[in-house]
């Protein structure tokens, strides 16, 4: 008896815990093209944070891609010690990390690839980028992997998390994520 009521209290608490995050998410208005599909949210993401050194990005916009609980998440080697790590950070951290950046350097990012997994509402995209201090650049200053993870409320994409790392001499891409999977 005592492990019923334990399993029922933990019952209750999840819903009321998803009562309160579709309570919080609904308040989150987006433009519905950039949320009603995988696609739309990946394609906003990589539109938000490009543009021209000096040019404001609309942080408002990037704000509502994401969950309120969500992280972004660059990963890389420190130079001294050669250790990797990875520093977390709210859509907000991210912007403010990167506003001095994008004052005096053009930054765009485009996706080359995609690899898409999913179950349910969750779904994990590795998506390989390119990024390019101009439009008109031929060849890009970095490449990588972005790897989201996805979120779908049934009304809703939310990005989760994107956790990151770029190319390296040590760690190309390898040539499987250059192409996207069907």
């Amino acid at each position: 008896m005592k492990k019923l009521i334990q399993i029922l209290a933990l019952v209750v608490i999840g819903l009321s815990s998803m009562q309160n995050i579709d309570a919080q998410t609904a308040a989150v208005a987006a433009t519905p093209s950039d949320v009603s599909t995988m696609d739309g949210i990946i394609k906003a993401v990589y539109d938000v944070i490009s543009g021209d050194a000096g040019q404001k990005r609309d942080w408002d916009r990037m704000r509502t891609l994401f969950h309120r609980d969500a992280r972004l998440i660059p990963t890389g080697k420190n130079p001294q010690t050669g250790i990797v790590g990875a520093r977390a950070m709210t859509p907000d951290d991210y912007i403010k990390r990167n506003e001095p950046f994008f004052a005096k350097e053009g930054f765009f990012e485009r996706e080359v690839a995609r690899r898409v997994e999913s179950f349910g509402n969750i779904a994990h995209v590795f998506s390989t980028y390119e990024a390019f201090h101009a439009l008109t650049d031929k060849k890009p200053f970095m490449r990588g992997i972005n790897s989201f993870q996805l979120l779908n409320d049934g009304k809703r994409w939310w990005v989760m998390t994107i956790l990151w790392q770029a190319e390296t001499p040590e760690i190309p891409v390898p040539k499987t994520y250059l192409k996207s999977k069907k």
